[in-house]
């Protein structure tokens, strides 16, 4: 028996070593130690040197060295390599690198022969923009707050030292000790990401609007570390509400990824009942808007069954919060993004929008699940809530919420509201419901001018992810954020911001700011997904000024190709590729 027990034992763990790929000098008990990281890495030699605090040459030399690519292997050899040196007292001597485009990780540093045992202390600041590290931590909003991003490390004589855990794309290293030379062979980003193909993609006659739905691709990518995160320097934590564009990024580009589950399943099984989600009331509804979202994309009637007694508690909580007259009665914190955060009446109006958004979700979803009891529970509570129509409140959010979610028709929130101003009083969280709202009132174009001027602005000011706030008046005699702010302009990560995001504090890889990849994949490519699992998608497209689009959608069977061209009297001509197990309906603009 001992015998049979330990063979059992043995074939058990080499099937676990198989799938984890663990060593086999680990033991079965081992194993339930391990925990696997879905993870790689890429190492990104720098793009460019930004400054240098000693222009002459004579204390910083040899800097441009570092942008030849580097392999990440101290040697022997002698070279022309990077030396910092401090003379006397002085201190910081350095330099400001540039890796291209804004990173999660940390950085590589490989010393020389030519160093002292050990090579000296070293000053590390990443940061999202030039300005940032420049910054002192505690002064203008620079933090050390969810990531260490300005530390002091040891490095070795010769050898390679890898630290740090944050969101950055520019770095400033210093020499630290006074009357210290240290010489540095390689400094080199190391990405930490998701090797996943991009299976959606979008392509138009407007290379703006190109760049920005790959800009919101790549922000969303840069968040699906081992969680789906909000953001990558700050805000390194999974909140459910702002999930919510980004799950909608993910169903258009890249497909399932098993960081979606992962993070909804997080947030559930650490907010109990009667607790609300992330502590934000409206945060449960926004858990219930992506199972249903997530569901009808990828169609993984398991993994919804699992979320059954969760969901069908929580709707029959979110019922005590409505009053006999069909008004929200939603408990603290009351809150839909920060920029509304002062406006009462614009909080209501959304609130009342989300219990009746998410009562109807709930009601798809327990059809779904054959729970008759709740799904009855549903549409009477959706009917009670129909009673109650909120003022728009001057609110671009409450607006958006109100037309998409029925309250409202889509075309008076379109005249009244959010056709008004530009993009002034637009958010980079709710703007993606604002351009929803406003391809439900048909004025596609005014969406599409701006996902231009908006989205684009961040870009102009040399964003490579989009920010977790943005406002068009920042623009006026800005600075760009890839450069040393010149005399006269105004350095916009130190001096806007608002509420938790002031100055230096502000996210500039925010995952909720992706919203126009997922709307220009809808609504211009055109895809709208109709059964559970892609099963039945409509091809509506809306090209507005654009003379051409094309791309890819990923369904669970597949990547489904589609172009679309304007002819000369203005129609469309639309071609596709689907694959089997899909059925297409075409819509003609």
């Amino acid at each position: 028996m001992n015998k049979l027990i330990l063979s059992i034992a043995l074939i058990t763990f080499s099937v676990i070593s198989a799938i984890a790929q663990i060593p086999p000098v680990f033991n079965q008990q081992d194993s339930l130690r391990i925990r696997k990281s879905k993870l790689s890495q890429l190492y990104i030699s720098p793009k460019r040197i930004v400054w240098t605090s000693d222009p002459s040459g004579r204390k910083v030399k040899n800097a441009n060295s570092l942008l030849n690519t580097g392999v990440g292997q101290a040697d022997l050899n002698k070279g022309d390599f990077l030396m910092l040196a401090n003379r006397g007292v002085e201190t910081e001597q350095g330099l400001i690198i540039d890796f291209g485009r804004e990173i999660q990780g940390g950085i590589e540093i490989v010393t020389t022969i030519s160093n002292s045992s050990p090579a000296g202390r070293i000053r590390i600041r990443l940061g999202e923009s030039v300005s940032e590290t420049m910054s002192e931590v505690g002064i203008d909003g620079a933090t050390n707050d969810h990531a260490i991003r300005d530390f002091i490390v040891t490095i070795p004589r010769l050898g390679r030292t890898v630290v740090g855990e944050s969101g950055f794309r520019f770095v400033q290293i210093n020499l630290v000790d006074p009357n210290s030379r240290i010489q540095i062979k390689e400094v080199n980003a190391v990405m930490s990401y998701r090797d996943i193909p991009y299976k959606g993609s979008f392509t138009c006659s407007d290379d703006r609007l190109n760049e920005i739905w790959m800009t919101g691709a790549y922000t969303v990518h840069m968040n699906m570390q081992n969680y789906l995160w909000d953001g990558i320097k700050r805000d390194r934590l999974v909140w459910v509400g702002d999930m919510h564009p980004e799950v909608m990024t993910i169903n258009s580009v890249f497909g399932y990824n098993e960081v979606v589950p992962k993070s909804l399943d997080f947030v559930r099984d650490g907010t109990p009942l009667p607790k609300w989600m992330n502590n934000i009331s409206s945060y449960s509804l926004w858990w219930i808007l992506i199972q249903r979202d997530w569901y009808y994309y990828q169609g993984n009637l398991e993994y919804l069954k699992k979320q059954e007694d969760y969901l069908v508690n929580l709707l029959g909580q979110l019922t005590r919060n409505v009053d006999e007259n069909g008004v929200e009665q939603m408990e603290s914190e009351r809150f839909l993004d920060w920029p509304s955060s002062e406006n009462t009446q614009a909080i209501h109006a959304g609130l009342q929008s989300l219990m009746l958004m998410g009562f109807k979700a709930g009601e798809q979803l327990c059809n779904a699940l054959g729970n008759k009891e709740t799904e009855k529970l549903c549409q009477e509570y959706v009917a009670k809530l129909k009673q109650h129509v909120p003022e728009m409140a001057d609110s671009k959010q409450a607006a958006a919420l109100l037309a998409i979610s029925g309250l409202v028709s889509p075309s008076k929130a379109n005249r009244e509201i959010l056709s008004q101003d530009g993009v002034h009083k637009m958010s980079t969280f709710y703007g993606y419901y604002m351009l929803i709202a406003r391809a439900m009132a048909s004025d596609y174009q005014g969406a599409i001018d701006n996902i231009r001027e908006y989205w684009g602005g961040m870009l102009d000011l040399g964003a490579t992810t989009f920010w977790e706030d943005f406002d068009i008046d920042w623009m006026e005699n800005a600075a760009r954020i890839d450069e040393l702010v010149p005399e006269g302009k105004i350095d916009v990560h130190k001096t806007y911001g608002g509420y938790c995001y002031k100055q230096f504090r502000h996210s500039f890889c925010h995952g909720w700011a992706s919203g126009p990849t997922a709307w220009l994949t809808t609504y211009v490519l055109g895809v709208n997904v109709l059964e559970p699992g892609c099963k039945t998608i409509r091809i509506s497209p809306h090209l507005g000024d654009l003379q051409w689009v094309k791309g890819s959608f990923p369904t669970p069977y597949g990547e489904l190709y589609i172009e679309h061209h304007k002819t000369a009297n203005g129609d469309v001509k639309t071609t596709y590729d689907k694959p089997k197990g899909i059925k297409v309906i075409i819509e003609k603009e």
